[in-house]
Order: structure tokens, then C-alpha cells, then sequence
């Protein structure tokens, strides 16, 4: 069995003012996930997304303050940013022989975040 993982994100969930480029461009890689998993439809190829709430990479710490930064560890109920190793444990879960059942989804690894 083959797999096919996407990254989309979770803050398509929550509509931040000034993140409708980045929300659109991740709606279109859900929307791909569900309609790639149907066109392979026989192949024994599943297609899914993973979709991280904050995470402290270079991409979500460039141009924020830390009071901001501080502000979304505090937006999930287990009140942290998540670690690349979360993250990992997701994609390894949906890459791996435990996967094989879970097609066309996007699923949220964000702390409850969204």
C-alpha cells in the first residue's frame, strides 16, 4: 500500500485577519486530499493531510512579538506550542501499516487548538 501526505494547517480553522492568502492556499491542499484519494480510487494509495496548530518553526516565529507568541500558547486547551515531534508521531501514524484505514481525511494535530 502506497501513501500520500499533505501538510495543510490548522489556523485554516480560525480565520485570523491577515491570514486569508495562507488559509486559502492551505483550503485547496484539503480540498486536493479528498478528490486525489477518490481519482485513486482501486490503487490501494491513500491520500491524507496533516493539519499542525502552532508550532515554533521560522516560519510562525518571523515577525511575531512574544506576547503574541505567548498569546497562542495560550489558545489550546493543552496550553503549549507543539513540537516538530508532534507532529512526526502524526505522519508516522498515517505513513505506516496502522494508516491503512484513513483515507481522504485531514487530520488536526493542534493540542485542541482548532
Amino acid at each position: 500500500m502506497s501513501r500520500i501526505s499533505s501538510f495543510s494547517s490548522s489556523v485554516i480553522a480560525k480565520s485570523f485577519p491577515t491570514y486569508g492568502p495562507y488559509i486559502a492556499s492551505k483550503a485547496g491542499v484539503e480540498g486536493l486530499v479528498r478528490v486525489l484519494a477518490n481519482e485513486l480510487r482501486g490503487r490501494n494509495i491513500t491520500v491524507n493531510a496533516v493539519a499542525p496548530g502552532p508550532i515554533p518553526t521560522e516560519l510562525f516565529l518571523k515577525g511575531k512579538t512574544q506576547e503574541q507568541i505567548e498569546g497562542f500558547r495560550k489558545l489550546p486547551p493543552l496550553e503549549r506550542l507543539g513540537q516538530a515531534e508532534d507532529i512526526a508521531g502524526v505522519v508516522s501514524f498515517l505513513s505506516g501499516p496502522d494508516g491503512g484505514w484513513v483515507n481522504a481525511q485531514v487530520l488536526r494535530a493542534n493540542g485542541g487548538f482548532a
